[in-house]
């Protein structure tokens, strides 16, 4: 087997902060220490799985997308590009979810969108540069931020996992707008992407892997 990945090099100091802020994420935390965020550090990958993630279960993405690979198993924009719609439908992929994951490979084949840039741009940069492709959305370009880019401090308001778990442990199963969310999470800040990864483990303990 080969080494597990590192942690990101914030990733203690940002559990140690908010666990002495938050008693609710101090209990969360330790409920799960042996599990962290790691990058599968691809780009398209990390895109595609997002897309491929969109507005079903995690369960359910984890099966189209192991289809998926058995359809393009090298799962590079060439790849894609080279694949037949009809075998990428087949692998569970709706016609726009085909449309979607084409045209990002296409864009980055092309060069019109620059994966070698986004680690030196900022946030709001990469988002704007992302969500100019067919299909990705503000809450995909976030899930880019957090599991390929690994900034610290990226909260999705819009993710429907994040909003259950804070209704659950802070408002007893009220729900919470996106406007209320981002002021409430204004106080993990700058370690909102840490405070979101354990809210998610606290539905889900096994991580997701965009």
């Amino acid at each position: 087997m080969g080494e597990r990945p590192a942690a990101p090099h914030y990733w203690a100091s940002a559990k140690r902060t908010l666990a002495r802020r938050d008693s609710t994420l101090r209990r969360i935390i330790r409920a799960h220490p042996r599990v962290r965020l790691t990058s599968r550090g691809d780009a398209f990958q990390t895109l595609a799985r997002s897309i491929v993630g969109q507005q079903i279960s995690v369960k359910a993405a984890d099966s189209v997308w192991r289809r998926l690979v058995a359809v393009a198993p090298a799962m590079t924009p060439d790849a894609i590009l080279r694949a037949r719609r009809a075998r990428l439908a087949a692998a569970g992929l709706s016609q726009r979810k085909v449309e979607y994951i084409r045209d990002l490979a296409a864009h980055i084949a092309k060069g019109t969108i620059h994966p070698q840039r986004w680690p030196t741009m900022d946030d709001e940069a990469v988002i704007g540069e992302l969500t100019a492709v067919r299909g990705i959305g503000r809450w995909t370009a976030e899930m880019f931020l957090i599991f390929n880019l690994l900034r610290p401090d990226v909260l999705p308001v819009d993710d429907l996992g994040l909003r259950r778990a804070v209704s659950l442990h802070y408002r007893d199963g009220e729900p919470i707008g996106a406007a209320e969310l981002r002021a409430f999470g204004a106080a993990w800040a700058p370690w909102r992407s840490v405070a979101t990864w354990y809210l998610w483990r606290s539905l889900d303990p096994v991580p997701v892997e965009y």
